[in-house]
């Protein structure tokens, strides 16, 4: 089974070119399953006789042991992959995870901020530190420009056009697109490339990572939500903030003033619009005062 599992992770990376993330999430998410049916059985399986009774009692165990729906759903994913993958290579007759459903999935409102919280929050690091000009510039720019927190660290001098006010970004699947950021935004990337100038980065030119810590070397996404505890704490903001807040912050205030849900998905970076419908819960007040000017019985 293990052997099996390195087969498939160099096929990942040789023929599919996936991501470390990508990588790294289909190593745990099989990894387990190995754990799973080595401490059931006694001994390591071959996934040629893995059947699809087993994989279901793997998704009942993982259901008993309170993983979210999206996690299980995630592991089905990586196992069907797995399988067929082991179909192409002929060790693996059928794939016995195809006729396992994903656990249906409630969709929860995101958590956002208001847009007097996301001022407070802004304002929160303290311009005349050096990371403290960083940790504004990187706040800034994830709610400028709506970024998910691997596209911010991943995020180069080479992508950043501050003139046009516009900043690549590599997203899912390694997608691209470009990215508008507000004039606070590029204010606060100005100040802190300026001071980032002093310090020692560990690569120069086009490939230097934007945001790095202390020794230069570029942030990881747990640092960011480390430094952005520390100033939810300082400001007395709701705890469950992350840095995805940020996003859904951003989502929420453009439908809410006005901008078109398809323009949001372009601006998110969304493959399919079901997944920008979310932030439509955001615009009561929008809808209602739409509602009222518009119908004629609305007063």
């Amino acid at each position: 089974m293990r052997k099996a599992i390195a087969r498939f992770l160099r096929h990942l990376c040789v023929e599919r070119d996936a991501s470390a993330y990508t990588h790294k999430s289909y190593r745990e998410d099989l990894i387990a399953l190995a754990a799973y049916l080595e401490d059931k059985d006694g001994c390591c399986p071959d996934p040629a006789s893995i059947t699809t009774v087993e994989l279901r009692g793997y998704v009942a165990a993982l259901a008993e042991a309170g993983y979210a729906k999206a996690t299980i759903a995630r592991r089905l994913a990586s196992l069907r992959s797995f399988f067929r993958f082991g179909q192409r290579e002929g060790w693996c007759r059928t794939n016995p995870a195809i006729a396992l459903r994903n656990p249906r999935r409630a969709r929860s409102l995101p958590h956002f901020l208001s847009t007097e919280e996301i001022g407070k929050l802004l304002a929160a690091p303290p311009a005349h530190d050096p990371l403290g000009s960083r940790d504004r510039a990187i706040l800034e720019t994830l709610y400028s420009a709506g970024l998910r927190v691997s596209e911010l660290v991943g995020t180069n001098d080479g992508d950043l056009d501050l003139e046009e006010g516009i900043i690549r970004v590599r997203g899912k699947g390694r997608r691209e697109r470009l990215a508008p950021i507000g004039s606070y935004a590029t204010k606060a990337l100005r100040s802190w490339l300026g001071v980032r100038k002093l310090a020692s980065v560990e690569s120069t030119g086009r490939d230097a990572p934007v945001f790095v810590n202390r020794s230069g070397r570029r942030l990881t996404t747990r640092s960011v939500a480390r430094m952005l505890e520390k100033y939810l704490h300082a400001t007395g903001l709701d705890c469950r903030t992350t840095p995805h807040t940020l996003r859904h912050s951003f989502a929420t205030h453009l439908l809410d003033r006005g901008a078109d849900i398809r323009s949001v998905q372009e601006l998110l970076g969304h493959k399919s619009l079901v997944t920008t419908q979310i932030y439509t819960h955001v615009s009561t007040a929008s809808l209602r005062a739409a509602y009222e000017k518009a119908h004629p019985r609305a007063r």
